[in-house]
């Protein structure tokens, strides 16, 4: 077990490295363009490696590009990866109540701390 976590964390940091590097090269003001290359790419990417992998018989190099490298780019690329599960499956209620869940809790849930911090520093 120790090999898969040490495998999430080397990809981790080196996609959370890439995604600082991109946001700096890509950083414009009054639109988060880094962000969105960064999560369109690493949704692109996912999608590719899941099923590159999966074919080749090469599951064991998930934990270290899938969860780690492109869950550290982006986690959205891993939101898209359920997202299109749940409606290759057939269960396109669940993928529309997931993104709806997913984007509008999320969303509501950092305003709330912001809105939360910002009263405890007034």
């Amino acid at each position: 077990m120790i090999f898969p976590v040490l495998s999430v964390a080397l990809g981790g940091a080196l996609g959370a490295s890439a995604r600082f590097l991109v946001g700096v090269q890509l950083a414009r003001p009054g639109f988060p363009v880094a962000v969105l290359g960064v999560n369109v790419l690493g949704s692109f990417l996912m999608g590719l490696l899941v099923v590159w992998l999966g074919q080749r018989g090469l599951t064991q190099w998930q934990p270290f590009l899938l969860t780690g490298l492109l869950g550290g780019f982006t986690t959205f690329s891993a939101f898209s990866l359920e997202t299109v599960t749940l409606i290759e499956r057939g269960q396109m209620g669940a993928a529309m109540l997931y993104v709806a869940l997913s984007v509008g809790l999320s969303v509501g849930a950092l305003a709330l701390g912001v809105v939360m911090m910002r009263g405890l520093s007034a």
